[in-house]
């Protein structure tokens, strides 16, 4: 396969924005196409079937759109619907889980802390992968709501947020925390202001890179190709002018903003499982 693929990209709203930077970067001729499906954020609020569903209407627009590889750059979407999607889609899909394995081998302290928000932590992908590990060494784990929403305001560094992360850095640097893991793709965003807070001796950590890596392995791409930069098109099912203004701050590049196509009927955002 040649360099000029296509590849979908798609999150609750904008922190998959810390996803696409990172393949881009390793994959500097691609064309990537990226969903925030930021009328729906938080994504940790929501019943699994209901992810379910999102993901399934969003990976169909991406099909037509032609892609030839799809990622889902948000831990609590892929906790719930990675697998279906592998099951109903023919090309790859690369999905994100917390790095708690490069946390493991950073700590010096032997105390992790992971931050995500309720839907990941409640998972059972996470419970599987957390019990790997913590025979080991101390996970922490902390949900975060709250955080998510200011990412999508564009809120990364007012007092609000500022109060939320201490409120939740504090008890996890009480117990010896050094390594922290960016448990959700917004969260990166925020790094300044946790390195503020956490100090020095914390160590953090997110996934952007890893999963930028593994689809370049599963497309079967080597190193990036000499070139022009490929184009990169945005779609979002919030409100369009707000998300463009939070996507421009967060993007290093031009963002031209266009409305996701919703299914004829509604979905039920508290349907049962």
């Amino acid at each position: 396969m040649t360099e000029a693929v296509s590849v979908g990209v798609f999150d609750s709203g904008v922190g998959g924005l810390s996803v696409l930077r990172e393949i881009r970067r390793q994959m500097p001729a691609a064309r990537l196409l990226y969903v925030a499906d930021s009328r729906h954020a938080p994504y940790g609020e929501r019943s699994r079937s209901f992810i379910r569903q999102r993901a399934f209407h969003i990976a169909d627009f991406l099909l037509n759109q032609g892609i030839d590889a799809l990622v889902v750059a948000c831990n609590t979407a892929t906790a719930a619907a990675v697998i279906p999607l592998r099951h109903r889609l023919t090309l790859p899909v690369v999905g994100m889980e917390p790095a708690i394995k490069p946390g493991v081998s950073a700590t010096h302290s032997g105390a992790v802390g992971v931050l995500a928000t309720s839907g990941t932590l409640a998972s059972a992908r996470f419970a599987a992968l957390l019990r790997r590990f913590d025979d080991r060494r101390r996970v922490l784990t902390q949900p975060c709501p709250g955080l998510v929403e200011q990412v999508e305001r564009g809120e990364l560094t007012s007092l609000k947020t500022r109060r939320l992360l201490s409120r939740y850095l504090q008890p996890l640097l009480q117990r010896g925390v050094d390594t922290l893991v960016l448990g959700c793709t917004h969260y990166p965003f925020l790094r300044p202001m946790i390195e503020e807070i956490a100090g020095r001796g914390v160590t953090l950590i997110d996934t952007g890179e890893a999963v930028a890596r593994r689809l370049c392995e599963v497309l079967r791409l080597g190193d990036p190709a000499p070139g022009g930069e490929g184009e990169t098109l945005f779609w979002s099912s919030g409100e369009l002018q707000r998300g463009t203004a939070t996507m421009r701050a967060l993007w290093d590049g031009p963002v031209d903003l266009r409305a996701l196509p919703e299914p004829p009927l509604p979905l039920s955002p508290r349907a049962p499982d």
